[in-house]
């Protein structure tokens, strides 16, 4: 098998199929609620997760959060309005900015910038990056702070641990603000929360714990991005929603995806993810793929580490001793 864009052609509408099973026994039969809650952000992911709850479970069954906060682009408002007027579900929109004001999301954050840019301030705008040095087969990552002032010259700078930490854990509350929302108006309702993660931000752990990794059930948690713009068209979503470039929508200065997180065009990680999960060796995911040996290897490397970095992610609240009566009965 060459491993190309065609790889990972999938048949839309037996894949929406089985996708529809699963989102109505989940809803109905699993978490016995009526219909299901989606955070949309204007991006491919929430859309497309939007169009398949609405799919199988009726657009009276669907209702939408649009949660821009003071970082937001104006851009992502504008799709997300733009999806739930096509999609013809009940939405409302929370500007979160003022909670996290008074949690001191902006306060924490804008005080580690400036112990690296003392000049930072109101006007400045700001996000992080993640770059990769050295030869393949010892490269390693760092993180780096980016600064734009009101003249829109950019600095940047390596980032301390501690700093990093201190931004990161400030603009997480963003993901866990909108999750609390979110459940608020699926106990109103009595309906599930369903995730919007695709396979790359599942199996790679790009989401925040307890934030947007928290949902009742993934719809497109198996999908390669790929995949998802796939499912996008088929649904039917606007093409300007589809061809619209990804990106992580937290920081106030534009940052795509490549450059917080996965440090590699998708396309080529959706390539040698799947040639990893199909069991093909380097040499064999080179080959097949046409990049540079050196270039596989190290991407393999960093899907491995990024695995074994994130696994905790993934961890169920732990327990001294696991209660047999709610293993054994609790979902039957």
């Amino acid at each position: 098998m060459t491993l190309n864009i065609r790889a990972l052609e999938l048949d839309c509408e037996r894949e929406c199929s089985r996708i529809d099973d699963f989102v109505r026994n989940s809803v109905v039969n699993v978490f016995k609620k009526k219909g299901a809650v989606v955070a949309v952000s204007g991006g491919i992911d929430s859309s497309t997760t939007a169009a398949l709850c609405v799919r199988a479970l009726g657009r009276e069954h669907v209702f939408a959060l649009l949660m821009p906060e003071r970082d937001s682009s104006s851009e992502s408002l504008h799709y997300g309005r733009r999806l739930v007027q096509h999609l013809g579900v009940a939405f409302e929109v929370v500007d979160i900015a003022p909670t996290l004001e008074v949690m001191g999301c902006y306060r924490f954050r804008d005080e580690a910038i400036r112990e690296i840019f003392p000049e930072y301030s109101q006007g400045y705008k700001n996000k992080l990056t993640l770059t990769s040095t050295g030869e393949a087969g010892s490269r390693f990552g760092f993180f780096s702070v980016v600064i734009a002032g009101p003249d829109g010259v950019q600095k940047k700078r390596r980032l301390p641990v501690k700093n990093y930490l201190q931004i990161l854990a400030a603009t997480n509350m963003k993901q866990r603000t909108r999750k609390s929302l979110e459940y608020f108006h699926a106990d109103r309702l009595n309906y599930a929360v369903a995730g919007t993660p695709n396979l790359l931000e599942h199996d790679q752990g790009f989401f925040v714990r307890l934030g947007d990794g928290a949902a009742d059930l993934k719809p497109i948690a198996h999908l390669y991005k790929t995949q998802v713009f796939q499912m996008a068209r088929h649904l039917g979503l606007p093409e300007d929603l589809v061809n619209r470039r990804s990106t992580t929508d937290t920081y106030s200065l534009e940052q795509t995806q490549e450059e917080f997180y996965f440090n590699v065009p998708l396309e080529k990680l959706d390539l040698v993810l799947f040639g990893v999960n199909q069991g093909h060796a380097a040499d064999a995911i080179a080959l097949e793929t046409g990049m540079p040996p050196e270039e596989v290897e190290w991407i393999i490397k960093d899907i491995r580490q990024k695995r074994s970095s994130t696994a905790p992610l993934h961890l169920q609240p732990l327990t001294l001793m696991p209660s047999k009566a709610v293993s054994s009965e609790g979902c039957r």
